[in-house]
């Protein structure tokens, strides 16, 4: 141990010593990638022109590009890529865990884990070997989604209840080419949601039992899953009244929406009294945790806590030009399954969803500071997908990848262009990229989040790991830009993260002794032979680490230091693969995906 962090400090000082010489050598050996027959006259989506095109286009629509991947999608092309994508059958976590069960094994979070490696870096299935799964643009989608309509482990009710945090994910890969309003509704309705922002069993006001309605998942919705905080204008920017944004709703909105979200538990409870309605039973073996919630009318509010001048009742929704309900009212009347409807229709006309789901998933996907032309044309998909349809995901998605900005921000706004690596997905870029399994077939595993700050489901709130709009102090702040990735990168979570990354490398590698039968391991072998010769070896982890956008500086020091391990060092040509690794998944370089 103490020789490893001796690796670590050393290996960790010269991945420094790169990046900050890369920045000083501009001038000499440039840092900024070949423009060259990227001129932007042809098709975007006709591509990809070169291995580097396909392996960065592979990093915003998969969990990191693979020789195998890139390979295919230049046979094919973007556009039948994407198509393919479409139609590949969906990894499921639920069916994973029934695996598991059956064996049998005990089924806890770990396992949920585990399933989710599964979706995240593909390949044969534990379960049924003849099948490969292969939906990496769906489960990227499904996690980017999961860091938008967030639930999390933390929580006691969800962390118990592995299986229906599972069927949670499974449902958002589920809509990830959906329709918004359908994902909406289901995430409204799943009762792992319903538990973590404490709509289920939410009740109509009793004013002589002090019960009022639970105002959190009426808050949420708005602020973090449909249109956030103030009016947007089409391209994203806020609206100005007077030089000042305008809020989107107020405290009487919150009330109108939490008292629609009241009379909803388990399925199929008995509407009785108030005794069934607490102590109704999530169904035999907890099979409710996997279906939507239904309602239970006697105690959802039909009237609404306001009231007009003519003494009527009312729910106050959200109010913008062109909506359906008269000034955002909903008139008392109608029963739980309805008023809900009208609530998730007036959230999903509203002007906001689309460049406010435009910015999130781009910002996901592709880079962190996208420019307001780049936002409008996603929120024009969103507004309509060409053929009159609103909120159709699928068409975003497609919007997203294969905009100018996607394809070309590098060269066209070299500046901005970009966003940090989240941890997990380093994780898994490395895996990808280096063939990881276990010995047993599977992806049993620790829990990444104690090394890398991050797990599936596992946030420390529902503001998720990071917020979209953080922008640390200093240059980035000053110039007005984002890098939300970067509030989870604390001086603890980058060593721990350094030291994580490290132990996978040189210790986590297949054929190393020690090594457990579950433990997920790199193929670095595979490369020992390309190893006799660095400049190669330098090259292809160029490729499939950095889309081929190493500096030239970078890649010559890196290529001089391989050579100084010669055969006087044991096993030379393996520590010369995993001290490339090493350098360059630690390095900031790679530290920003572009």
């Amino acid at each position: 141990m103490r020789r490893y962090r001796r690796l670590v400090c050393r290996f960790g000082a010269l991945a420094l010593v790169i990046g900050s010489h890369a920045v000083l050598a501009q001038n000499s050996l440039s840092r900024w990638p070949d423009t060259m027959f990227h001129d932007g006259l042809e098709a975007l989506d006709t591509g990809p022109r070169s291995d580097a095109d396909a392996a960065r286009f592979l990093a915003q629509t998969t969990f990191g590009a693979t020789a195998a991947d890139i390979q295919h999608l230049r046979d094919i092309g973007y556009r039948a890529w994407f198509d393919e994508q479409l139609a590949e059958p969906m990894t499921r976590e639920v069916d994973y865990l029934n695996w598991v069960a059956s064996i049998p094994e005990p089924v806890y979070q770990n396992a949920r884990v585990e399933a989710w490696w599964l979706g995240a870096l593909g390949g044969p299935d534990p379960a049924i070997p003849t099948r490969i799964h292969r939906d990496q643009l769906r489960q990227r989608v499904a996690f980017a989604l999961s860091e938008i309509f967030v639930i999390s482990k933390v929580n006691g009710a969800v962390s118990g209840q592995t299986r229906s945090a599972a069927h949670y994910y499974d449902r958002l890969a589920t809509h990830a080419f959906g329709n918004f309003r359908t994902l909406l509704e289901d995430v409204t309705l799943h009762p792992a949601m319903g538990h973590y922002l404490s709509m289920f069993k939410n009740r109509k006001p009793d004013l002589a039992a002090n019960i009022r309605p639970d105002e959190n998942y009426a808050r949420e919705i708005l602020q973090l899953f449909s249109i956030g905080l103030v009016e947007l204008n089409a391209d994203g920017t806020p609206r100005l009244l007077a030089g000042q944004p305008i809020p989107t709703y107020n405290q009487t909105t919150v009330r109108g929406f939490a008292h629609v979200f009241t009379g909803w538990n388990w399925k199929n409870c008995y509407q009785g009294n108030d005794w069934d309605w607490q102590y109704c039973e999530p169904g035999p073996n907890g099979s409710y945790w996997l279906e939507p919630l239904e309602p239970v009318e006697s105690l959802h509010d039909t009237q609404g806590p306001e009231v007009d001048g003519n003494g009527q009742r009312y729910k106050q929704l959200l109010n913008y030009p062109g909506v359906t309900l008269a000034g955002g009212r909903l008139p008392a009347g109608g029963n739980a399954r309805s008023n809900l409807a009208a609530a998730l229709d007036n959230i999903f006309r509203h002007p906001n969803v689309g460049p406010f789901m435009a910015r999130a998933l781009i910002q996901r996907l592709v880079t962190s500071n996208p420019s307001p032309a780049y936002v409008a044309r996603v929120s024009a998909v969103f507004d309509n997908n060409g053929s009159g349809v609103r909120g159709d995901l699928a068409a975003v998605v497609r919007a997203i990848v294969f905009d100018v900005e996607a394809r070309m921000g590098p060269y066209s706004h070299a500046e901005t262009f970009g966003k940090v690596r989240e941890p997990l997905l380093r994780l898994a870029h490395l895996r990808r990229a280096m063939a990881a399994r276990a010995q047993i077939g599977r992806f049993q595993d620790w829990n990444p989040e104690f090394d890398y700050g991050q797990a599936p489901l596992a946030s420390p709130s529902v503001f998720n790991f990071f917020k979209p709009d953080y922008s640390p102090p200093g240059e980035l702040s000053t110039r007005g830009l984002l890098a939300p990735e970067l509030q989870i990168h604390t001086e603890s979570q980058i060593t721990a993260q350094t030291n994580a990354l490290g132990s996978q490398i040189f210790w986590g590698y297949l054929g190393q002794t020690y090594a457990e039968p579950n433990s997920i391991l790199i193929d670095s072998m595979r490369d020992a032979t390309l190893a006799a010769n660095p400049a190669a070896l330098v090259d292809r982890y160029n490729l499939l680490l950095l889309s081929g956008q190493m500096s030239p500086w970078m890649r010559a020091h890196l290529i001089a230091y391989l050579e100084s391990i010669t055969s006087d060092t044991p096993n030379h040509l393996r520590q010369r693969v995993h001290e490339a690794l090493y350098l360059i998944v630690n390095s900031p370089e790679y530290a920003v995906q572009k």
